[in-house]
């Protein structure tokens, strides 16, 4: 599972951590093999910008699934100072975290410069510091200058996120893991995939391809009420397409009745790859979805406004998976 942390109407950043937590815990329970969190910033609706220390908090409060970043905006960052966070977290959870790395802002411009300061990132930034960020996690060399204390020896598992072709091209050319931001920006899944395998080469951390696909999932008892409750998620994204960003809000009978042919067209795009319904339209969504991607695993995103509805729709969710 992909966990935005949101911040619902009505509700405070202190609700969003409490029920991450509690999905975290609730995931566990259902079998989910790990557990992601996303880094954003400057959007009164997520509450993830200090995504290392959030995945400290979700591991601390589960037993045995991986926790991780989904992802890491790299160039927000240091390689030694990621390096360090996630390999203290490696040494207090040990074997149980991951950490993906993206190569976008996670937020606006003005937000972006305030991150980096005065730094310009070019194209060739990005690969150079995952292979160093490699090296920091990776044994300590005789004569190495610069060690990550916590960190070196680590091997903490590095993946490789995005939506886009360069992504899929790099992580393949470097071997690592790969997963595909089709939660949200669908349009170029399956070429990328096909891309990624074509191009894959073994490493030393991976012997073949391995997928990660994210999956917008609403579930319910039927696919009125499912429909019904996605209203949260057409709300949103509606709010991302026309930049008004906000926090979750509450499922709204009808919603998309009220849309005109564009705004449809946009929030179907963008969730395209969504799976929206009752228990047998799930395990169908799931199942077409699975022939057509080959993914290794779904990483599944429910923003469910209430959150005992949310934990309902990820059971429901589990059960699906587990019948195909």
């Amino acid at each position: 599972m992909l966990d935005l942390v949101a911040v619902r109407e009505g509700g405070t950043v202190a609700d969003a951590l409490h029920i991450a937590l509690r999905t975290a815990q609730h995931a566990e329970s259902l079998g989910f093999t790990r557990y992601w969190l996303a880094e954003h910033h400057n959007m009164p609706g997520i509450a993830s910008s200090a995504t290392a220390v959030l995945v400290g908090h979700i591991a601390g409060g589960t037993q045995r699934i991986r926790v991780g970043s989904g992802g890491i905006m790299l160039p927000n960052h240091a390689p030694l100072v990621v390096a360090e966070a996630f390999g203290t977290l490696a040494e207090l959870y040990p074997g149980r975290i991951d950490l993906g790395l993206g190569r976008a802002p996670g937020t606006d411009g003005p937000t972006m410069r305030a991150l980096r300061r005065d730094r310009v990132e070019t194209e060739e930034d990005f690969p150079r510091d995952v292979a160093e960020l490699q090296r920091l996690l990776g044994p300590a060399q005789p004569g190495q200058r610069i060690t990550a204390v916590p960190g070196a020896g680590t091997h903490v598992p590095i993946w490789l996120l995005g939506s886009s072709l360069f992504s899929a091209q790099l992580a393949a050319h470097m071997g690592l893991p790969y997963a595909f931001a089709s939660h949200f920006a669908p349009r170029m899944l399956l070429q990328a995939l096909a891309l990624y395998r074509q191009l894959f080469r073994p490493s030393a951390t991976l012997a073949k391809p391995y997928v990660v696909v994210g999956v917008p999932v609403v579930a319910a008892p039927t696919d009125a009420e499912a429909e019904f409750l996605a209203s949260s998620t057409y709300q949103r994204v509606l709010g991302i397409l026309t930049g008004r960003r906000g926090q979750l809000p509450a499922p709204v009978e009808n919603f998309m009745a009220t849309l005109g042919p564009q705004e449809r067209a946009g929030i179907a795009d963008f969730l395209a790859a969504a799976v929206i319904g009752g228990p047998d339209t799930v395990r169908a969504g799931f199942a077409a979805l699975a022939q057509a991607t080959q993914a290794d695993e779904f990483m599944l995103v429910s923003d469910v406004f209430d959150p005992a509805l949310r934990l309902r729709s990820l059971d429901i969710a589990a059960a699906a998976q587990a019948t195909l």
